[in-house]
């Protein structure tokens, strides 16, 4: 239920639905989690950037110790990390959107749309493959990593746009 009611949330910031004030009222990236991540794309940008080599710094770190660690335990690492990829893919949707005329931000959010789904069908059928306590941390894994994906495709994209 909290899951999908933070998804709900980051989908209505993602396309302006509901203010950014109701997003902080919901959890909010740790500065020196986001700080970690931002300093690793940093760092990989360039001729040959790597940037997925920036997905799971922090969770990672986090879950080190993974084997003595509850399900729950393991998740709360893995959504410290996405928080901060929801914030950088909404921030960067929204800069990638404002550089863009009428028909290239509609398809843009078609596209976005398109990409929500398929993830969400993604997770579906690893909750239904998945059987038991085990699905709940590889689910989260999974939103963590392909919300940070696409963070960094459309981090690209913006660069693109700003001849970076």
């Amino acid at each position: 239920m909290g899951y999908t009611l933070i998804r709900v949330a980051a989908l209505l910031v993602t396309f302006g639905l509901l203010g950014a004030s109701a997003l902080a009222q919901a959890d909010k990236p740790n500065p020196r989690d986001s700080a970690k991540i931002q300093d690793c794309i940093k760092t990989k940008t360039g001729r040959n950037w790597n940037w997925e080599n920036c997905l799971g710094i922090v969770s990672n770190t986090c879950t080190k110790d993974e084997a003595s660690m509850t399900p729950s335990q393991v998740m709360d690492c893995i959504n410290r990390e996405q928080l901060v990829w929801d914030d950088i893919l909404n921030e960067t949707f929204r800069r990638l959107r404002e550089k863009l005329d009428d028909t290239r931000r509609t398809k843009l959010r078609d596209m976005q749309l398109t990409w929500i789904v398929s993830r969400d069908k993604s997770y579906g059928f690893l909750m239904d493959y998945f059987d038991g306590s085990m699905a709940n941390p590889m689910i989260a894994d999974c939103v963590n990593r392909e919300t940070g994906r696409r963070a960094l495709y459309l981090l690209g994209l913006l660069n693109g746009a700003e001849g970076k």
